[in-house]
């Protein structure tokens, strides 16, 4: 007769272990969702403490229109290039070529509208194919020839850096046409009088509010973690009233930079491809488990490809930029701006070890290294001792994606 088990051997440990290891599998997620969301407001926190330790070390100067202007300005090529890099980082990769290719681009620039006379638009658009093809290439040895993306891209900042000399035989080009200018110096039409920059901020802010409200509501529909009332109410509160404050001090000098414009265009476009796109999933997949994501049918080596030929493309666009604001196409420009480019990444939360990043991290990021560069400067800080203090800000945010790694094994 076989024996039917009791009630106490049903209600043991070993018994009920599945149901205990089932419900931790539940909760992993949830868990990883929460850690996520903490270390995103962890950067919003640091940023604030960066940005109120130079305002009081600085005597104000930092949130003056001017100065608040000029770090848009000046950082608004770092933050287009690192848009690119997340994609690089994410995928598994790296890229030292960056500031390279900015002086190429910018070299090149010069070249066809000062020398050869060609119209801004036409130009431009050449140096955006050239740095698309500079990348690609670059992503040609990495990817099909498997040949390690940190050694391809330091021959590549070699090759590129001595290609802008011989373009610009040691000399510098300029000034540049007065349309190409306004890419970077330029400011959106004042329609409405000094009131366009807040109109503009409201729109964004009901639209920011809105989509917030539309994500939260998906969340609590499929169970996922979400806000509470009180905290969504102060998370967009905060944002609303930075928002419209900026606005506010940008039209009180000459309005909105015509930068600011573009940089808002490509957050949004690469927020929502690394989000809301088949491609963007499989950039991450790539960096999470590159032998899985090709099981899974994934064509890493195109993928890795594109990935480099668009971190070429952006890199174009930030060397355009970059001339414009100067007026001048110099050989030395862009020099360590691969550094500032990569640092916006790990600090903005990108993992090292690839799948791991996001849009507003590194947009975050890049801002706290502007923010770190024009304070240390109006503090009278020396370069060496800037690039000191940036090297401990890198190798720490490196060495806390490390820790959150061993804590999620």
């Amino acid at each position: 007769m076989t024996d039917i088990p009791s009630s106490k051997a049903l209600m043991s440990p070993v018994a009920a272990a599945p149901d205990v290891a089932t419900g931790d599998r539940s909760r992993r997620p949830r868990a990883a969702i929460r850690t996520a969301q903490l270390r995103e407001y962890g950067l919003v926190f640091a940023l604030a403490v960066i940005t109120l330790f130079f305002e009081y070390t600085t005597g104000g100067v930092l949130f003056q229109p001017l100065n608040l202007s000029n770090l848009i300005m000046q950082n608004s090529y770092v933050v287009v290039m690192a848009l690119g890099m997340l994609l690089v980082i994410v995928a598994g990769h790296i890229d030292l070529s960056v500031g390279s290719l900015v002086a190429f681009v910018g070299a090149l620039a010069a070249l066809l509208m000062v020398r050869f006379g060609f119209d801004p638009i036409s130009a431009s658009l050449v140096c955006l194919m050239v740095g698309a093809g500079i990348g690609g290439l670059q992503g040609y040895f990495v990817a099909y020839l498997a040949i390690p993306s940190f050694i391809v891209t330091l021959a590549g900042m070699l090759v590129l850096r001595g290609l802008t000399q011989a373009l610009l035989q040691g000399t510098s080009i300029g000034p540049f046409p007065e349309a190409f200018q306004l890419l970077s110096k330029g400011y959106l039409a004042n329609v409405a009088g000094s009131s366009t920059s807040l109109l503009i901020a409201l729109v964004l802010v009901t639209a920011l509010v809105g989509l917030n409200w539309r994500r939260r509501t998906a969340q609590i529909r499929y169970g996922s973690p979400a806000d509470s009332p009180a905290a969504f109410i102060v998370r967009n509160g905060v944002a609303a009233i930075l928002i419209l404050a900026f606005a506010y001090q940008m039209s009180v000098y000459r309005g909105l930079p015509n930068v600011l414009l573009v940089l808002f265009v490509l957050v949004m476009l690469y927020g929502f491809v690394t989000t809301r796109t088949t491609i963007g999933r499989r950039i991450y997949a790539l960096g999470g488990n590159i032998k899985a994501a090709r099981l899974s049918g994934i064509k890493t080596e195109r993928l890795t490809f594109l990935t480099f030929a668009n971190m070429g493309a952006l890199a174009g666009l930030g060397g355009l930029i970059f001339v414009a604001r100067l007026n001048t196409a110099n050989p030395k420009a862009g020099v360590g701006f691969e550094l500032d480019v990569i640092a916006a990444c790990f600090i903005g939360g990108a993992s090292a070890a690839g799948g791991i990043g996001k849009v507003s991290g590194v947009v975050i990021g890049a801002f706290i290294i502007g923010i770190m560069n024009n304070g240390m400067s109006m503090m009278g800080i020396g370069v060496d001792w800037q690039q000191v203090i940036k090297g401990i800000v890198l190798l720490a945010a490196v060495c806390l994606d490390v820790h959150n790694k061993n804590n999620r094994l």
